[in-house]
């Protein structure tokens, strides 16, 4: 498969992939935990992760670069 994002967008793909990704598991075991697993449970889930989503995505944008020289500091170069 041959890519079609440029390299700058990077760091925007993965943070909706992982924001997406994340919130959708984390809302999903919170929908089950408080609501049961019922014929409702998907569409309950879906309303739950959609807004998750949407605050995930820009905190990931904000949080990653903190959490880059967090790591900077504290991991062993190569």
């Amino acid at each position: 498969m041959t890519p079609f994002l440029p390299k700058w967008l990077e760091p925007y793909a993965f943070g909706l992939l992982l924001s997406g990704m994340m919130s959708f598991l984390v809302s999903g075991v919170s929908t089950a935990l408080a609501a049961g697993l019922n014929a409702g449970f998907p569409l309950l889930w879906l309303s739950a992760w959609l807004p998750s989503w949407a605050i995930a995505f820009p905190s990931v944008l904000v949080v990653a670069p903190f959490v880059r020289r967090i790591l900077a500091r504290i991991v062993r170069p190569a």
